[in-house]
């Protein structure tokens, strides 16, 4: 069902009264959101990466549906700017995501990210890589609105006659993502769980949960699977994420117990049909997260040594 769908850049109507918002190509920054309506009840699913991105997002779904003039409720499916920075539009709508998600949104904010962009040419390969990726995106003057309410595990929301449910499975890409199913409309959001024919990063872990999250989403009764980032796609959609994670785990233990470094093992390992994946230096990301999942070690990344790795070996 799902392949009935084109990768443009819009709205497209998934369910009867849901909705989802693409951005391709899908790379860093350009993520998808969601619209689930049911009379005048609505519930958004994720902002995007700038005030200017959302505000259009905004238009275009009050263009295809009335209930999206005054947004009821929004879901951030997990901390990552690209589906956060945009929440100050949505007015007084309850904004909900997990008690996980909320304490990471306060970290990485706006300023933070005008900061990299306004010294990244004196950052050297790594500068050019950030700014390469994220200077499309406009952060200066954005104040997000935080969370008004938080949950763990998991939630029922009301959308008028829908119900829809709030899934917490992470930490995984990050702390506290979250899956939304819409069950009337067999459609479900999954966030950055999945990154359709573009390559997963890893920035928290554990992969064990990443992977069982997969599986949660491929046994889903649904029709309709929204990825975080990428063209929509269907329950078995799942498999090729979870493929891809289980076999970079593999390949990374197996150089983690030779000895190798990070950064050796990031250029070493071979993917094969998954290098058409795009993005896919973030192997240097993933491999990271692995090995000090694989060390016990929780202190976190030198995001600068890992983006400078990346744009190592994205030339």
């Amino acid at each position: 069902m799902a392949r009935s769908w084109k990768y443009t850049r819009g709205v497209h109507e998934v369910g009867t009264g849901c909705y989802a918002y693409l951005q391709p190509d899908g790379s860093w920054g350009w993520s998808n959101a969601g619209l689930i309506a049911d009379g005048e009840a609505s519930l958004l699913v994720d902002t995007l990466f700038d005030l200017e991105l959302t505000a259009d997002m905004l238009s275009q779904m009050r263009d295809a549906t009335p209930a999206a003039q005054s947004i009821d409720t929004l879901v951030n499916t997990h901390s990552n700017g690209d589906h956060t920075y945009g929440n100050s539009l949505v007015g007084d709508a309850s904004i909900i995501t997990s008690a996980a998600t909320a304490e990471e949104m306060a970290e990485i904010t706006p300023a933070v990210m005008a900061q990299f962009l306004a010294h990244a040419d004196e950052m050297g390969p790594a500068g050019a890589f950030f700014k390469h990726n994220f200077s499309p995106f406009h952060f200066e003057g954005i104040e997000v609105a935080m969370p008004t309410q938080t949950f763990e595990g998991e939630m029922q929301v009301q959308v008028g006659d829908k119900h829809v449910r709030l899934i917490e499975v992470g930490p995984a890409h990050t702390r506290g993502d979250v899956l939304v199913v819409s069950e009337e409309d067999r459609v479900v959001f999954t966030g950055d769980i999945l990154f359709i024919e573009g390559t997963p990063i890893m920035w928290e872990g554990p992969v064990e949960n990443w992977i069982r999250a997969c599986e949660q989403i491929e046994a889903m009764d649904v029709d309709v699977v929204v990825p975080g980032h990428g063209p929509i796609t269907d329950p078995q959609g799942a498999r090729a994420v979870r493929e891809y994670l289980t076999y970079v785990r593999d390949e990374a233990r197996s150089r983690y117990d030779s000895g190798m470094t990070v950064h050796d093992a990031a250029r070493d390992i071979a993917l094969g049909d998954y290098s058409s994946w795009g993005d896919s230096e973030r192997i240097a990301v993933n491999v990271s997260t692995l090995y000090g999942e694989f060390s016990g070690d929780d202190d976190p990344p030198d995001t600068a040594s890992l983006f400078g790795l990346m744009a190592e070996i994205a030339r």
